[in-house]
């Protein structure tokens, strides 16, 4: 079965400059794997005609599917269309069906509609008129020496209407795609290369129509396997005989699986085990509180929290021992202790929460360095805790302690 190979361009200054975020090559990249197309190359290029005829050059040499965002607008900085037009030597005309939808959109809308505007409807006479019925510039399919190109307005939502009515159908029409199955495993408080060194021999006795991609992010990192094939059944199977096979030697650092978070994970296990907890967050402020109550229903376990950044707070809300903060200091095992039976005590709570550290980027010793964070869990009769020795960049210190505190808490969930 050939591999159907698809170039994304997106063409636009503001792109280029940083002024715009490219989300549109990133959900563009996701369908066309969902459905078996291989995208072989992403280019962002600027408002230059000479740098946009190359990147359409390019990009025919090597793809079947050339999808293109941007530049469809009405104004002159706006070269796609012309340059369309051009590169398929064909004049650009009025398009009736295209005039009359675009000024239909105005109409609906009360607004009036200028002879720029009308511009919208006209287009490169060899092109395939493909209505935006959420905007005004239209989409244009062309088919020139077997590649397929459409081209799309950038503004995102216009763009996946598109995508949704015209293109994604129109794959399996035109070419024979493979059938491609994902799962995915979601594993935490294990980096990537250690990872990687624990089931080597397993990723090494792979079947050849399964691939293995390690996806590391903050605090996480992800096992995507892949299958290839013509049965999807036969493919799913054998993805879960594998992970089936993995398990037994990464099961402490798996929390779950394809979209499940950490958070959806930990809510999962405190409503299954009938437990509530309750958080005293110092160097978070208040972050991991967020995540946990971010999830739907965590009212059942979620007690409440507080945020005793100054150490008076600590000793006079949750009960540190004024001693233990003037010994031990605020950023410590023993202080962090006693935030988390403090916090559990004051909520009437089954589990107990501590994060206490600096941040950064100042306020760090010779002692406590800026990334010292002390964490710690309360349930039943033990208090775990943890050190981490985290990094200068104050908001990656709070998202990695979070992912670490839920972490902790879910370690201690295996250990009853």
């Amino acid at each position: 079965m050939k591999v159907v190979r698809a170039e994304i361009i997106a063409i636009g200054d503001e792109l280029l400059y940083g002024q715009i975020m490219d989300t549109n090559s990133h959900w563009i990249s996701q369908e066309l794997d969902l459905r078996g197309v291989k995208v072989v190359r992403k280019t962002t290029v600027g408002d230059d005609r000479k740098d946009i005829l190359a990147a359409f050059s390019a990009a025919e040499s090597r793809a079947d599917l050339v999808l293109i965002t941007g530049g469809l607008g009405p104004t002159q900085d706006d070269l796609t269309k012309p340059l369309m037009a051009e590169y398929f030597d064909c004049p650009i005309e009025e398009n009736p069906e295209a005039v009359e939808a675009v000024t239909e959109f105005f109409k609906k809308r009360g607004r009036e509609i200028t002879p720029l505007n009308i511009l919208q409807g006209h287009l490169p006479a060899c092109c395939t008129y493909v209505p935006n019925e959420v905007g005004t510039a239209p989409g244009m399919w062309f088919e020139q020496h077997d590649t397929y190109w459409m081209s799309m307005p950038g503004v995102p939502h216009e763009m996946k209407k598109l995508m949704q009515d015209f293109v994604l159908p129109k794959l399996p029409v035109l070419f024979e795609l493979p059938i491609i199955v994902h799962r995915m495993i979601k594993t935490v408080g294990i980096g990537e290369s250690w990872l990687a060194d624990l089931i080597r021999d397993w990723e090494n006795a792979l079947p050849k129509n399964i691939r293995l991609a390690y996806l590391p992010s903050l605090g996480h990192v992800k096992l995507r396997l892949t299958g290839f094939g013509t049965n999807k059944a036969e493919i799913t199977e054998a993805i879960a005989q594998q992970i089936s096979l993995v398990l037994p030697t990464i099961n402490e650092y798996v929390y779950g699986y394809d979209t499940e978070t950490l958070e959806t994970a930990i809510a999962k296990l405190l409503t299954t085990k009938k437990k509530t907890v309750a958080l005293a967050e110092s160097c978070t402020g208040g972050y991991i509180s967020h995540l946990m109550t971010s999830i739907p229903g965590s009212s059942s376990y979620f007690q409440g929290s507080v945020v005793p950044y100054h150490n008076q707070f600590k000793s006079e809300i949750i009960g540190v021992k004024e001693t233990t903060l003037e010994k031990f200091g605020a950023v410590s095992e023993e202080t962090v202790k006693e935030m988390a039976t403090g916090v559990r005590s004051l909520f009437r709570s089954d589990i107990g929460l501590a994060s206490s550290g600096i941040a950064g980027p100042d306020g760090g010793t010779e002692s406590k360095p800026v990334g010292t964070i002390w964490i710690a869990c309360a349930m039943g009769d033990q208090v775990e805790t943890k050190k981490l020795q985290l990094t200068q960049d104050r908001l990656l210190n709070i998202q990695l302690t979070a992912v670490a505190v839920l972490n902790l808490l879910r370690i201690c969930f295996s250990k009853i």
